[in-house]
């Protein structure tokens, strides 16, 4: 099988294509980002051919190779709270724009595509477990601008389910929950306060500022290890009995749930066990921030956020395995390692 991944580099790209080159010798794939740092020892394997480019300038090679391949993945988007508040047309133009070219493309040439939607589409859903066919999608008003992104993706899916149950185009829909591990984030992001909750709050720990819950943090997430997912991911591209055709599956870990304050609260805890960090003389301290003042006018929050996964279940015969503070502290020693230096 030939896999085209766009935004390849990324936090979830670099570690399917990582898994793939591991476990599927049979399979080849074909990968497009603008750099190139998450991705190591991959761009050796003579499996993995890489272009370092734009989606919205290398147009051609992406059309050829949406020819050339089995599935196509186009992982490329902007994905953080700042950003959609402070570039709301930058999200549009390449959350949306850029990728439903590409979907009109997968219509165009007959191919599968396998498409990230988000846990942010469901928004402001009161459903204590959000289910993919059946929970409403609910965001906020216009001017708070921060559900430009759900709309999006939102939009998005909306056209591939279309197209997909005319016949126009195979497709799988999968939405992952606050997915967390190595290489999610720089610390050059968390300093700029652009970064995922979780590496935001371990860069704060290791720059020793302090914690900023927004709200107070009573905002709760299902946090889901990179592996897990990854597990989730692999078995959708290999569709078995084709039960994955024109399927949405959320892919994520109702029981690793806790509170943002929670997650401070933890994080730090294993931030001082650390065994370079338990003699530090002085530590983070929580803090409780408004939103407005953190993100700008232009932000609301999510306050529930839990997946029902009985279709991963069903259709996958797939279980997350790791538990919520060992996804933690995984996360929070890659990122240690990895940032090290550069906090020097």
């Amino acid at each position: 099988m030939k896999i085209l991944i766009l935004g390849v580099n990324g936090f979830i790209g670099h570690h399917l294509v990582n898994r793939i080159l591991a476990e599927k010798p049979d399979w080849q794939v074909f990968g497009m980002d603008l750099g190139t740092e998450r991705i190591g020892a991959a761009l050796h394997n003579p499996r993995f051919n890489f272009l370092e480019g734009d989606i919205s300038i290398n147009k051609e090679w992406i059309e050829y190779h949406i020819k050339k391949c089995d599935v196509i993945m186009p992982l490329v988007a902007i994905a953080t709270p700042k950003a959609y508040v402070e570039d709301p047309i930058g999200v549009y133009h390449l959350d949306f724009e850029m990728n439903v070219n590409i979907v009109k493309q997968c219509v165009k040439y007959h191919k599968r595509v396998v498409f990230p939607s988000t846990s942010e589409v469901y928004g402001a859903c009161v459903d204590p477990e959000f289910d993919e066919d059946e929970s409403y999608l609910v965001v906020g008003p216009i001017r708070k601008e921060r559900w430009i992104y759900s709309c999006c993706k939102q939009l998005l899916d909306r056209v591939i389910y279309a197209y997909g149950t005319r016949g126009s185009l195979e497709f799988t829909l999968f939405r992952p929950f606050n997915w967390i591990g190595p290489r999610l984030d720089s610390l050059d992001t968390a300093k700029e306060g652009s970064s995922r909750v979780v590496t935001q709050f371990i860069a704060e720990l290791l720059l020793k500022r302090p914690i900023n819950l927004v709200d107070g943090g009573r905002q709760k997430r299902c946090f889901t290890y990179v592996d897990d997912g990854i597990s989730a991911l692999m078995k959708i591209l290999e569709n078995n009995g084709n039960v994955c055709a024109n399927q949405i599956i959320n892919i994520g870990n109702p029981e690793n749930e806790c509170s943002v304050k929670e997650l401070a609260a933890v994080l730090k805890k294993l931030f001082q066990e650390h065994p370079d960090h338990q003699q530090d003389s002085v530590y983070s301290d929580i803090i409780e921030i408004s939103a407005d003042v953190y993100y700008g006018k232009g932000y609301q929050d999510i306050y529930t956020r839990k997946p029902r996964i009985e279709k991963a279940r069903t259709l996958l015969g797939w279980e997350p395995k790791i538990g919520l503070e060992e996804s933690l502290r995984l996360t929070l020693n890659s990122f240690l390692e990895e940032n090290q230096a550069a906090a020097l």
